[in-house]
């Protein structure tokens, strides 16, 4: 069970927390998303995940994107490509705001058409508050919990990537076994601010990167006959 961490702790994650960042989690807290931080979870390459309980005793994830120390400038060169954000300059935080409400519009979109992803219960600036996908403990990683039937799980990825192209008009662009969670047996996609359009100019090439990671996982842990042409086809057709 996830659990309050200490101070000393805290010091490690201090790099998040800048005075901006401060005001806007106070404000999430007054209007009722969560009462707490509860346990820090990961360092991503731009943002902090924390765990956090509402009020009523639920737990909820916390994304902040780090304002100071976040590469803005790599965001930029792929948030540019995407064609709903035409015309973006490259100022800090302009991208860094765009970039988080971009994974927030992502993740509404693909868990509309049927994708399961976290829901997301808020959006502020560089604060996303999303869904606790677990029961006691969050559900892990694909790269820290095999699933036991991985035929079966192999194909709901690819449904889902199928699904994303098809209906949601979206290419997921950072697919691999650290961005879907086993829970319950079952794919959970999460991490969607890559996710582009796909009349991106480099959609076919995410689409492409992503399933040659799932393949080069799943024949690691045993599936041998994982062909990515064929997955192509299936998520195409």
């Amino acid at each position: 069970m996830a659990r309050k961490a200490r101070k000393e702790e805290w010091k490690v994650w201090g790099n998040v927390f800048d005075n901006y960042t401060n005001r806007n989690l106070f404000k999430l807290k007054g209007q009722g998303y969560f009462d707490e931080l509860e346990s820090p979870i990961s360092v991503g390459k731009e943002a902090n995940i924390f765990s956090a309980k509402t009020k009523d005793g639920k737990r909820v994830i916390i994304k902040i994107y780090r304002l100071e120390t976040c590469n803005f400038n790599k965001m930029f060169d792929y948030i540019r490509q995407d064609p709903r954000y035409a015309g973006m300059k490259n100022q800090r935080r302009k991208v860094i705001f765009s970039w988080t409400q971009r994974e927030q519009r992502n993740l509404l979109k693909s868990r509309q058409v049927g994708v399961r992803v976290p829901l997301v219960h808020t959006c502020l600036d560089n604060i996303l508050v999303l869904e606790y996908i677990g029961d006691d403990i969050i559900a892990l990683q694909l790269k820290n919990h095999f699933p036991k039937n991985k035929t079966k799980f192999l194909n709901k990825i690819i449904e889902y990537m199928h699904i994303m192209w098809k209906k949601a008009r979206l290419v997921h662009g950072d697919l691999s076994c650290f961005n879907i969670l086993n829970y319950n047996e079952n794919p959970v996609f999460i991490d969607f601010s890559q996710t582009t359009d796909i009349k991106s100019q480099n959609a076919k090439e995410l689409l492409i990167r992503d399933i040659k990671n799932i393949s080069v996982f799943f024949r690691k842990i045993g599936l041998k006959n994982v062909n990515e042409e064929k997955i192509l086809k299936k998520v195409l057709k």
